[in-house]
């Protein structure tokens, strides 16, 4: 994926959910998405279900939600690694898309009671089967990973943030993305990832500073 092709992709979601995002952070009432397939319909209704229930503990809006999905997609990923399952609401965004190109997510927090959270969702949505959840301390239970990896996404502790990317950057496959959340709040991520000439780096904030960074060929 070039960096035209991710500006693009970017505005796109900007031009779709931007606006009502700023009026309401977890709903999109002017372009809602919209299921093409019963496995769709089925996250989509999860995902409204945690949304009534209120189960949005530190979690994306809407908007970026959309995102993850959409690069994810695009990019035709097989295997998603997510630092802050939290419960569930990324992580479900990331199956929408993994549903389609038969990929998996290997997703990771510290907290107990959100990842059983997540994992009741998961179980609503019917990905369990795509998930595999890892509890602990994920500066260490990373090592877990072995495999190629080509969608990486950081949404957890603000100070882990270079110390994520510097570990799975080894395992990012040429061409894969590296996606961090809030990075307006990490200035040491931003400099990391617009610094180093292997990395190519845009920024979309409408949501909270959300970083899209090419790991070039």
């Amino acid at each position: 994926m070039t960096r035209k092709s991710l500006i693009i992709l970017i505005l796109l979601v900007a031009v779709l959910s931007g606006h009502a995002q700023r009026r309401r952070p977890y709903s999109d009432s002017s372009n809602p998405p919209r299921a093409k397939t019963e496995a769709e319909k089925k996250i989509l209704d999860t995902l409204d279900a945690m949304v009534s229930a209120s189960d949005m503990y530190a979690n994306v809006p809407l908007a970026d939600g959309r995102m993850l999905r959409l690069l994810t997609e695009a990019a035709g990923a097989k295997h998603v690694v997510e630092f802050g399952t939290s419960t569930g609401y990324s992580g479900l965004w990331f199956c929408m898309a993994l549903q389609k190109t038969g990929g998996k997510l290997t997703t990771f927090d510290i907290d107990a009671r959100r990842i059983a959270t997540a994992r009741k969702y998961f179980q609503q949505a019917g990905v369990a089967s795509m998930v595999t959840i890892i509890e602990g301390d994920a500066h260490q239970t990373l090592a877990k990973i072995k495999e190629p990896v080509d969608v990486v996404f950081i949404d957890a502790d603000k100070e882990g943030y270079v110390d994520y990317l510097n570990k799975m950057l080894p395992l990012v496959r040429p061409g894969g993305l590296i996606l961090g959340h809030n990075t307006n709040m990490v200035p040491d991520y931003i400099k990391a990832v617009s610094s180093n000439p292997d990395l190519d780096t845009v920024f979309y904030n409408e949501g909270g500073g959300l970083s899209v960074t090419l790991k070039k060929r």
